[in-house]
C-alpha cells in the first residue's frame, strides 16, 4: 500500500518526538533511539524507504539539515573559554584528537579494508563526541566534577572542530577524486572561509545596529546560514559545509551581538532536524550488510574502544593532574553523536555519486560505532566508576534558581554547611555580586537549551526556586521534577496564601511545595533580612538540643533546614515539619538582637561539619 507523503511526513515527525520522548525518559542519547527507530522502519520493517519518498529532493533536504547542524554546533565554540578548560581537555581535542583520527584512520583501513582516503575520513567522523551524547550520559554516570568537566569541555569544544576536521578531508578526498589540482582544493577551502566569514559579518552588522526587529531575527539568520551554504556550493563544489562552520565560529565570537535568541532557536530546529533526519538515513541502511561488513564494523568499534581511547586519554592527560582512576573512566567514556551520523551519511551521499570506492560502506560503520559506543557505554561506566572510586555518592548538593539577597543568603548558609551549591539567574547585577560573595553560579535560566550544555549538575539533587518571578519558578520546578525526583524540588512563595486567589493560583501540577513555613513568602523573607535577622548554622546536642535553640534565639526564629548526622539534608516545607534532634546540625532564621555570642557548637563562617 502507498502511504501519502504527508501522512508519511508526519509519521516521522511523530517517531522523532516518540523517540527523543523516550531518550528523555530513561535518561540516554536520542540518538540510540533515533537510529534504531530507522533501522526498524527501513531495512528491517520495509515499511520507509527514503529514496523513494523524497526522490530528487533527498540529497538537497539532507545537505540543508546537515548545514543547519553544523552552524548549530560551531556558534557553540568560544575562543575565549579555552584557556580555562584544562590541559587534558586542550590535548584532547588538539594532538588528542589529531592521534584519534589517525589511529582510527589505521583501524579502518587495516580491519575493514577501506582505502586510505575513506579510512581517514572515517577517522575524522570517529573523533568526534559531542554535548548531545556527553550531556545525557553524565547524569546517569554521575562522577566527581573533574571528570565531569572534562568530558563536557571535550565534547563541547571537539563538536564544531571535529566538524571541520572531517569537512577539510572531504574537500581533499573530492578534489582527488576529480583530478582538481592541490590550487583548487586551496580555492575551495578559500572560497568557504570567505563566504562564511562574510555572511557571519553581515549577519552581526544587521544584528548589531537593530535593522532587523526582533521577531524576524531568528528567521533572517536561518535564511542567511541556507543562502550562503548554497551560494558558496555554486560557487566551488563542496565548499557550503566549510562556509557554515566558518560562520557559526566567527558569529560566536562576535563582541556585541547577542545570539542567545538564536541559539534557542536554531536548537529548537535541529531538534527537529535530528530527530526526522536520522531516522530517514538510518532508514537507507541496507541489510543484510555487504559480507563481513559487520563483523568488521564491531571489531573496528572495539579497536577503537580498547585501544584507540585509553591511549588517546593516557598521551593527552600527561601532565594534568587527573589520578590514574579519573585518566581510566575517561578512558572508557566517548560515545558518538550528531556531527559523525549526519556530516557521514551526507558524505556517503556525495562521494557515491561520484563512485569513490568505499562510500557505501562509510555510514553502516559510523552507525555501528556510534550504537556500539552508546550501548556499551551506558551500560557499564556507572558501574566502572563505582569500581574506580571516581563516581558522586548520592546527589546532595543544590541547584538554586534566583540570586538576589535571599537567594544568597541561603546559598552561603548551605555552603558553609558542607553543601555544594550553584545559583542560576539571568540577572547579571545579582550574579556578580554572587560571585563576588565566593558562590558558584550559573549565569542563564536554568531551564534553558544553554543549560542543557552548559550547566554542571554533578552531586545536585534538589532544586530551590527562590526567584522573584512566580511564573519561572513553576517553569524551572515543572523541568526539573524529572530530573531529580518529584519530592525534590521546592519553591518559596511569592505570594501569600491570603494574596493566592483564585485569580492568580497556578495550576496544582505546576506547584511544587512550598518552602519553610505556612506564611514566609519571598517578600517577607526579603523584608526579615533587611530588618537584621540572619541565618544561624548550629549543632544540636543532647545538653544543647531544639528546645534550648528556641529558647535561646526566640520562638519567632524559623527553621529553614536539618542536616542528620550522616549528612542528609532534610529541608523544612509547609507540608513537611521537622523534628530535630540531638546530633543534627541545624539552620534558622533568627531574629535581630538574639545572636550574643557564638556557642561552641555554632558553626564558623566557611567550616563544615562534613
Amino acid at each position: 500500500m502507498t502511504i501519502e507523503l504527508g501522512l508519511m511526513l508526519a509519521a516521522l515527525l511523530m517517531t522523532g518526538f516518540l523517540a527523543q520522548w523516550l531518550a528523555w525518559r530513561v535518561k540516554l542519547p536520542a540518538i540510540l533511539f533515533l537510529l534504531l527507530a530507522g533501522i526498524l522502519l527501513g531495512p528491517v520493517g520495509g515499511v520507509l524507504d527514503p529514496d523513494q519518498l523524497l526522490g530528487e529532493l533527498l540529497f538537497p533536504v539532507v545537505s540543508l539539515a546537515v548545514a543547519l547542524i553544523l552552524f548549530e554546533g560551531s556558534l557553540t565554540l568560544r575562543f575565549h573559554e579555552l584557556p580555562g578548560i584544562g590541559r587534558a581537555v586542550r590535548g584532547l581535542v588538539t594532538y588528542g584528537a589529531v592521534t584519534t583520527l589517525l589511529l582510527l584512520a589505521w583501524a579502518a583501513h587495516a580491519i575493514a579494508g577501506l582505502s586510505w582516503p575513506i579510512a581517514l575520513l572515517f577517522g575524522a567522523l570517529g573523533c568526534v563526541t559531542g554535548p548531545t551524547v556527553i550531556a545525557p550520559m553524565l547524569r546517569t554516570l554521575r562522577p566527581n566534577e573533574r571528570i565531569a568537566n572534562t568530558l563536557r569541555w571535550e565534547g563541547i569544544v571537539i563538536d564544531p572542530l571535529g566538524a571541520l576536521f572531517a569537512v577539510l578531508i572531504f574537500e581533499a578526498v573530492v578534489s582527488r577524486q576529480q583530478g582538481h589540482t592541490l590550487g583548487v582544493f586551496v580555492a575551495t577551502l578559500g572560497v568557504g572561509m570567505l563566504i562564511g566569514a562574510a555572511a557571519a559579518w553581515l549577519a552581526a552588522f544587521l544584528l548589531r545596529r537593530q535593522m532587523i526587529p526582533e521577531y524576524l531575527q531568528n528567521y533572517a539568520v536561518l535564511a542567511t546560514v541556507l543562502l550562503a551554504f548554497s551560494v558558496s556550493n555554486t560557487l566551488t563544489h563542496e565548499s557550503g559545509l566549510l562556509a557554515v562552520t566558518v560562520m557559526g565560529i566567527a558569529l560566536g565570537n562576535m563582541r556585541g551581538v547577542h545570539i542567545d535568541d538564536i541559539m534557542d532557536f536554531k536548537e529548537n530546529i535541529t531538534t527537529v532536524l535530528v530527530s526526522v533526519l536520522f531516522i530517514l538515513l538510518a532508514a537507507r541502511l541496507h541489510w543484510p550488510l555487504p559480507p563481513g561488513m559487520l563483523l568488521g564494523g564491531i571489531a573496528l568499534f572495539a579497536v577503537a574502544q580498547l585501544l584507540v581511547r585509553p591511549l588517546t586519554v593516557a598521551l593527552s592527560s600527561i601532565g594534568s593532574g587527573l589520578s590514574w582512576r579519573e585518566r581510566a573512566l575517561i578512558g572508557w567514556v566517548a560515545p558518538r553523536g550528531i556531527v559523525a551520523a549526519s556530516v557521514s551519511a551526507l558524505f556517503a551521499l556525495r562521494l557515491d555519486a561520484l563512485h569513490v570506492p568505499g562510500a557505501d560502506v562509510l555510514v553502516p560503520l559510523v552507525f555501528i560505532l556510534i550504537i556500539g559506543t552508546v550501548v556499551l557505554q551506558s551500560a557499564t561506566a556507572r558501574p566502572l566508576a563505582l569500581w574506580l572510586k571516581v563516581a558522586e555518592p548520592e546527589p546532595r548538593g543544590l541547584l538554586i534558581f534566583g540570586s538576589d539577597g535571599v537567594a544568597r543568603a541561603i546559598g552561603k548558609a548551605l555552603t558553609e554547611a558542607g553543601f555544594r551549591v550553584v545559583l542560576a539567574d539571568d540577572s547579571w547585577d545579582d550574579i556578580r555580586l554572587a560571585r563576588m560573595e565566593g558562590l558558584n553560579t550559573f549565569f542563564g535560566n536554568p531551564a534553558s537549551p544553554h543549560a542543557e550544555r552548559y550547566l554542571d549538575l554533578t552531586g545536585i539533587g534538589r532544586l530551590l526556586a527562590l526567584s522573584t518571578h512566580r511564573e519561572r519558578n513553576s517553569l524551572a520546578c515543572v523541568h526539573y521534577r524529572q530530573e531529580f525526583g518529584r519530592d525534590k524540588v521546592y519553591r518559596l512563595r511569592n505570594l501569600s496564601p491570603l494574596e493566592n486567589t483564585d485569580r492568580a493560583a497556578l495550576a496544582g501540577n505546576l506547584l511544587a511545595p512550598p518552602l519553610f513555613d505556612e506564611q514566609m513568602t519571598h517578600g517577607r523573607f526579603a523584608e526579615m533580612l533587611h530588618q537584621g535577622w540572619r541565618i544561624k548554622t548550629t549543632r544540636l546536642s543532647s545538653t544543647f538540643d531544639w528546645p534550648h535553640f528556641i529558647e535561646q534565639y526566640g520562638s519567632t526564629s524559623v527553621l529553614l533546614f536539618g542536616v542528620e548526622e550522616k549528612g542528609a539534608l532534610r529541608v523544612v516545607s509547609s507540608k513537611r515539619e521537622l523534628e530535630p534532634r540531638p546530633g543534627w546540625t541545624v539552620i534558622a532564621l533568627v531574629p535581630p538582637g538574639s545572636v550574643q555570642e557564638t556557642r561552641p557548637g555554632d558553626l564558623a563562617a566557611g567550616s563544615s561539619h562534613h
